[in-house]
């Protein structure tokens, strides 16, 4: 079985989450979600509407890479902003990178990629707004709903995440 670490907190753009989440476990994965603490955390709708709660199943404090095979990095604004300036989400994630395992990332999600510094040379897509960002790390943008280069899948919005959820499927070897 698949075991897939979904990183999220406050501000995820729930369905970023929930949709992939869903379309895994579907399809045998095991998804995790890991936060800043355990517990609740409150998910948004467009990026500004309070949405659902989100538990979280584990503390990234408590939370270790060795033990899944994929990461999952959904978007919003607030979540994947707080998520990149703590230290131990950055090194979580870098051990995915080292690991060479399969990391997916949809609209904002991707930031957290910028801090982990391994995005040179890579196409990617995200939401428009973090291009720039993207590009300074060394990326190609592009705009396209799904971008998969080596271990890494990228989609941009909402609106990608049928699109997603297939490219993710495949690339962490559920089809």
């Amino acid at each position: 079985m698949v075991k897939v670490a979904a990183l999220a907190t406050d501000g995820l753009e729930e369905i970023e989450l929930t949709g992939p989440q869903e379309a895994l476990e579907k399809a045998g994965a095991t998804v995790t979600v890991i936060s800043l603490k355990a517990g609740e955390f409150q998910a948004v709708n467009k990026d500004i509407y309070p949405s659902n709660k989100i538990r979280a199943d584990l503390a990234i404090a408590d939370a270790k890479a060795e033990d899944y095979d994929a990461l999952l990095l959904p978007g919003g604004l607030a979540s994947p902003d707080a998520l990149r300036m703590n230290k131990d989400v950055v090194a979580f994630a870098r051990a995915f990178v080292k690991a060479n395992k399969p990391i997916a990332a949809i609209c904002h999600g991707a930031q957290t990629l910028i801090e982990v510094n391994e995005l040179k040379g890579r196409t990617v897509t995200s939401w428009p707004a973090i291009r720039t960002d993207l590009e300074n790390a060394g990326a190609t943008w592009v705009d396209n709903e799904v971008v998969v280069d080596g271990p890494y899948v990228f989609s941009r919005c909402p609106d990608d995440i049928p699109a997603f959820n297939k490219a993710i499927i495949k690339h962490f070897k559920l089809a």
